[in-house]
């Protein structure tokens, strides 16, 4: 196995700020983010998402159903190594405390990718990462999306941006072609309609499928996609099964985290995110995906070890509950010469 020298940092980053209530270009990020995920840490304001497919200013909100909104005070610019916030409470109020996770993709726009039977408005792909964005017209036919990865994404997020529809979440875990869980919401996965979603279809390495609900594919309406293919060393999508027991469950990542997002598939609970800007190990603090809430201190006991997640309790370890994650790398387990591996 052929292996490269690989900084993840170049590719995802977490970067923390206290809003100065005017206009604040962030630097430190490490790269141009393709998408920019930012939440107030001490309110209830709404998580706020930004891609250079959609444009600077186009915010939407993971913990609700909203359409596009136009944010002209939001984050008004991509940097090199950053991006530029204007007052918007939601991303920069004066003295408020404010986390941003940063993706890169393909960098800019990107362009049409007609891989697909539906031909994607633009496409921003990095191979290298296993992470596109893509915008696409819907047809209310069954369908196909070129995403650009080159790889078979493990998971993929569809949200409409032009109506009130819900996040809809393909996750290869979840075990069938027909399941889906919201990203908006604490419920349970199913896959009640989920065969309209997806067609029944499992995604390539060159499209993923819609089906004919409208949520995904109404004829006429604009959507977003979020697609990940799984790189060794960098990022993983899995699923566990809690054992109920304060020595809890060990999930191995091939890497020692910097982002863990989490969410139990068996029933109601929230979706919670963790990184390691806030918080220290075995006792992290988090907010979550699906709602407005504060971010509350220190009450996760994960531990980040080298090599993936170790729980140390029965919190997010019920004994035989079910959990599926997103995890990214803040260092990779290296290789017998030393050097970060990862394999191409």
């Amino acid at each position: 196995m052929a292996y490269i020298s690989f900084q993840p940092k170049d590719y995802f980053n977490t970067k923390t700020w206290t809003g100065t209530g005017s206009s604040n270009a962030l630097t430190g990020v490490g790269f141009q983010p393709d998408l920019a995920w930012i939440k107030q840490r001490g309110g209830t304001t709404d998580h706020h998402l930004y891609d250079a497919i959609r444009g600077v200013t186009k915010a939407l909100a993971s913990n609700n159903t909203d359409e596009e909104t136009t944010k002209a005070t939001g984050l008004t610019a991509f940097g090199a190594d950053g991006f530029t916030l204007g007052a918007d409470s939601g991303v920069n109020g004066s003295s408020n405390t404010y986390v941003g996770w940063s993706w890169k993709g393909g960098g800019g726009q990107g362009s049409s990718n007609t891989d697909g039977s539906i031909n994607t408005t633009y496409t921003s792909a990095n191979t290298t990462s296993g992470f596109s964005i893509s915008t696409y017209t819907g047809t209310g036919s069954n369908g196909t999306i070129g995403h650009g990865l080159g790889a078979v994404p493990k998971m993929f997020i569809v949200k409409r941006t032009d109506g009130t529809d819900g996040w809809y979440m393909f996750n290869s875990n979840l075990g069938s072609n027909d399941a889906y869980i919201m990203l908006d919401s604490n419920n349970a996965s199913s896959t009640s309609n989920g065969s309209t979603l997806w067609n029944s279809t499992a995604p390539t390495n060159q499209v993923f499928s819609l089906g004919t609900n409208s949520v995904v594919n109404y004829s006429g309406r604009t959507y977003v996609a979020y697609c990940f293919a799984e790189k060794k060393g960098f990022s993983k999508f899995g699923s566990y099964t809690g054992n109920g027991n304060n020595d809890g469950s060990f999930i191995y990542l091939g890497f020692k985290p910097a982002f863990f997002l989490i969410k139990r598939t068996d029933t109601a609970e929230s979706w919670i995110m963790t990184d390691i800007k806030r918080g220290t190990n075995n006792d992290w603090n988090y907010l979550l995906a699906d709602t407005n809430a504060a971010e509350v201190d220190g009450d996760l006991p994960y531990e980040f070890l080298s090599n993936g997640v170790k729980m140390r309790g029965t919190t997010q370890n019920g004994s035989g509950n079910t959990f599926v994650y997103m995890a990214f790398a803040e260092e990779p387990l290296v290789s017998s010469n030393g050097v970060p591996a990862v394999a191409r």
